[in-house]
Parts: structure tokens; sequence; C-alpha cells
């Protein structure tokens, strides 16, 4: 399926060019010269979080190294494309995300800073994160747990914790903090089980859970675990009838 998915993103891409030809570089070097969706991902990184410390050459080989380490890693940048693609009513291509989504783009960033931090490579993980927030307006912390088939949409002023787990499935809007109360330490950010979806500006805070296939409103605060396939909404957030 991987394979297939390739394809397909090549010829769209190869539509893209035809349409307009003045991208025709850009899109070449960042897609058509690739071999597969890691290096495509890597370049197209590479190509945003650049800056005077480290080089877009520099970075790209850094996340290439992270994602050819990494067992399963092609399947989860494809699950995530695929989660956008069936989810996201305004993307109508599978490459759109992997060229144009901020979200997507932002996630993939955390892969690899999340293969640098279990690798103990803490700074450069923490580097790749503060450029990431700088770029793509979203903080994931290098040590969060996000599985795959995961949508961060929009992607501005979102906030995710060191302690933070999100399993596939998810949907997370703008401005959303999976975040820790006060100077607690240890285990204190939220666990996002499958098939969540957690609207704009909402904020969930501490070591609690948020049920299998619930939803957090707009605009939430949450403050206490959420059942499964149960609504909730408001300042403190409530179950809704």
């Amino acid at each position: 399926m991987i394979d297939n998915i390739w394809e397909k993103i090549i010829k769209e891409v190869e539509l893209r060019i035809n349409a307009e030809p003045s991208l025709k570089d850009y899109l070449g070097n960042l897609i058509l010269s690739k071999s597969d969706i890691k290096e495509a991902v890597a370049a197209i990184l590479a190509s945003k979080l650049h800056n005077d410390a480290l080089a877009s050459k520099d970075i790209q080989r850094i996340i290439s190294e992270c994602f050819n380490k990494a067992k399963d890693l092609d399947q989860k940048l494809v699950d995530d494309i695929l989660f956008f693609k069936n989810n996201d009513p305004a993307c109508k291509y599978l490459s759109t995300p992997l060229l144009f989504y901020k979200g997507y783009q932002g996630v993939s960033a955390y892969r690899a800073a999340n293969i640098l931090w279990n690798d103990n490579r803490h700074t450069m993980a923490m580097f790749i994160q503060n450029r990431s927030s700088e770029v793509f307006g979203v903080d994931i912390h290098p040590a969060a747990s996000i599985d795959g088939s995961v949508m961060i949409d929009h992607a501005t002023g979102v906030v995710i914790g060191e302690t933070a787990v999100i399993k596939k499935n998810v949907s997370i809007f703008q401005g959303v903090t999976l975040g820790g109360k006060g100077f607690d330490r240890g285990d204190r950010h939220p666990k996002v089980e499958e098939g969540v979806s957690i609207f704009a500006s909402s904020t969930i805070l501490g070591n609690i859970r948020i049920g299998k296939n619930s939803i957090v409103a707009a605009g939430s605060l949450v403050l206490d675990d959420v059942d499964a396939n149960t609504t909730v909404a408001g300042i403190p957030a409530k179950k809704l009838n």
C-alpha cells in the first residue's frame, strides 16, 4: 500500500507541475527526485526548518537517518496523509498535506524529534522541536507518544506536553492544549484514546483519560476523565445529554 500511495503522490505532483510550471524545480527537488515518502518528507522538512545553526542539507541528513532507523515510520507518514485525506473536507489530494499543511509537517517533524529523543540525542530533538514550533506553529514535546493516523488541522497554537499519549484516528484542531496542571512533575499530561476529536481552542489538563470515540467541543476546559463515546463541552467541561 505504501508504494501505491507514493505512486499516486508522484502522479499528482506531475499534474501540479503541468498546472504551475513555475514550481517545476521546487516540486521536482522535493518530490519527483525522491525514491519514497521518507525521503520526500525529510527534504520538505529540511526546506522549512533550516536556519543559521544548521543548513538544509544537514537537517535533511539528520532527519533521513532518523526515519531510516525507525520501524514502520513510512507507514505512519502514509497513515497521517490518509487520515487527512479521509477526514478533512478541504483535502482533495494525497499530496496536499505533504506539501502544504503545517499540521502534517509539524507532526512529521515531531516524529523525527521523537526518534532522536528516544536515541538520547535530546539536544538535537529539542532543536527540531523549537524550529518546528517557530515555523509550523505547533509545539509538540519530543517525548510525547503519538500513533499514526493523527490529524492536527491548521496546527497554529497546538501544544502537546511531554507525557501526553495520542492513539490513532485522533483529530486535533487549532489552539488545542494537552498540558499539565501547575508545576506537577512525572506523568502529568492527557492520554487521548483512539477515535477522539478535540475541537478548536480546547484545553485539556492533567494526567486524565479522554475515552475512545469521545468529542471535546470547541473552547472547552477539560480537567477530569471523559468516558468513551461521550461529548463534553464548557468551562469546566461537562457531559452533554
